[in-house]
């Protein structure tokens, strides 16, 4: 397998473009490679294998993903659709740690709070969460269930808005 970020065949640069295009459908305008999903990808004369790694194990959007990337990666390269396999993998854990900085001005660009980087302790001492829209850190949890599994609800006191915050993992 070719590992995704250093994919140096042709057709696995396409299909990293391709994947590149396919929008997280739970964060618009997020891809797949920025969230750091991409785990690798093994390009064959006749099949393209692709390993992802899921944010989160019950994400609904697992399928809508899946679908998504067989198609664009079969416009791409004009593979029959058939011949692409898509996979979530669990062989390394995908964290926060993989997203990359035009995920984090994506993210903040549509009111949403990226994740803090992970450190030992985050898990028990969440770092104040910055507002998207304001840039303050005078912010409190309303919850830690959002509206999906991968994201809370915040407050902001300085600017009053409330806004989403991608958890850390």
């Amino acid at each position: 397998m070719v590992a995704a970020p250093a994919a140096r065949h042709p057709r696995a640069q396409q299909v990293m473009a391709a994947l590149d295009q396919v929008m997280d459908p739970e964060m618009p305008g997020v891809s797949l490679v920025a969230l750091g999903m991409v785990h690798a990808v093994d390009v064959g004369r006749e099949r393209i294998h692709i390993s992802l790694l899921p944010t989160f194990v019950g994400c609904p959007a697992l399928d809508v993903m899946r679908a998504q990337a067989v198609k664009a990666v079969s416009q791409a390269t004009g593979v029959e659709p058939h011949e692409i396999v898509v996979e979530y993998t669990s062989a390394v854990p995908w964290t926060s740690d993989r997203v990359a900085p035009s995920c984090y001005r994506a993210l903040t660009s549509r009111g949403i709070a990226p994740p803090p980087r992970v450190t030992e302790n985050v898990m028990t001492e969440m770092p104040p969460m910055a507002c998207p829209w304001c840039g303050s850190t005078d912010t409190e949890s309303e919850g830690v269930f959002g509206p999906t599994a991968c994201r809370s609800i915040y407050y902001c006191r300085a600017c009053r808005n409330p806004f989403e915050a991608m958890k850390p993992v």
